[in-house]
């Protein structure tokens, strides 16, 4: 009966000895960083994401623009649209260049007007100087 009791004792000094032996092995899952930030699914999103986000609503705000200017020339049937539509994106996104956006859809409303009083006075949707 000593040796069972000595045997016990034993063993559980042996326990007592290894902590780790009663912790359960962390997977990787659970050693998640707090520095990286997720979005609404879970999955790990980068800074980087967030600022070319910007940019590409900031380069939407200045392509708005420039097809907006260009279209009061040329193309305004095709430019103007797409600089209403660029310009409406670009303010959706939260463009920092938002003076260019809205000169982008200005642009782009005169375009399609300047379009409407030049097929009203020639009856067709080219026009020419002169």
């Amino acid at each position: 009966m000593t040796a069972l009791t000595h045997h016990t004792t034993q063993t559980t000094h042996e326990t007592h000895k290894s902590p780790e032996a009663h912790e359960t092995p962390k997977s990787p899952e659970t050693h998640k960083t707090h520095n990286s930030p997720e979005d609404a699914s879970g999955a790990p999103r980068s800074p980087r994401s967030a600022r070319s986000r910007g940019s590409q609503a900031d380069g939407m705000a200045v392509a708005s623009f420039v097809l907006g200017l260009v279209g009061t020339l040329v193309l305004n049937i095709v430019l103007g649209p797409c600089a209403l539509v660029l310009g409406g994106l670009a303010l959706s996104r939260g463009t920092t260049r938002r003076g260019r956006a809205l000169l982008g859809l200005a642009l782009g409303a005169a375009d399609l007007l300047l379009l409407v009083a030049l097929t009203t006075a020639d009856s067709t949707l080219s026009w020419h100087i002169g």
